[in-house]
């Protein structure tokens, strides 16, 4: 299905939902609505269609350096696969290279690839780790993501202010000596 294709059949299906909700589709305000919701869900899915080992082998290069590279406070905007809601924060990343970098904006594009995608918190944090120990093979490779969800703020329980955080690591960040070594420098060891 071509992309214009999609947006066609995601416009019918806003149409639809308008009613549903007690709207007059044909209102001023609310015509071009549905066209308007399908390309936004496409921008904001459209990490389903890019591949976040290649973007990282795309400016990988040969270097000497076995300490930690720590990339903090990335924000990402994503949308909660249980209501699709946002949840939106930053993603802290830091890996021990074994013979190889990759470029420092790649770090953010592969954040901005996993959540653009419906998800859970959880699981975009792991998703980050294994692509970057894929795509480079380093010694060790910690996320750690802080967020807040508009589900818990909005509603259920509408509790404002609570964050989620969740952090994932893997090789020498098993060591509580290392890990405690990148928390503190995000200030939360």
């Amino acid at each position: 299905m071509t992309m214009k294709e999609q947006e066609e059949a995601l416009a019918a299906h806003y149409a639809a939902i308008l009613p549903l909700l007690g709207e007059d589709p044909q209102r001023e305000g609310l015509v071009k609505t549905p066209r308007r919701v399908a390309r936004a869900w496409l921008e904001l899915t459209r990490g389903y269609h890019e591949d976040p080992i290649a973007i990282l082998r795309s400016a990988l290069f040969k270097e000497n350096y076995h300490n930690m590279v720590v990339v903090k406070n990335i924000e990402f905007y994503s949308l909660c696969e249980h209501h699709l809601l946002p949840f939106f924060g930053k993603v802290h990343i830091a890996y021990v290279p074994n013979g190889e970098i990759t470029g420092l904006s790649k770090l953010s594009r592969i954040v901005d690839t996993f959540s653009h995608r419906l998800q859970v918190q959880e699981r975009m944090t792991r998703e980050i780790v294994h692509a970057i120990e894929e795509a480079l093979s380093p010694l060790g490779v910690m996320v750690v993501v802080e967020a807040r969800h508009l589900c818990v703020q909005m509603r259920g329980v509408s509790k404002q202010g609570a964050e989620t955080m969740t952090m994932h690591y893997v090789g020498v960040f098993e060591k509580a000596e290392v890990r405690q070594e990148f928390l503190s420098q995000l200030s939360l060891g």
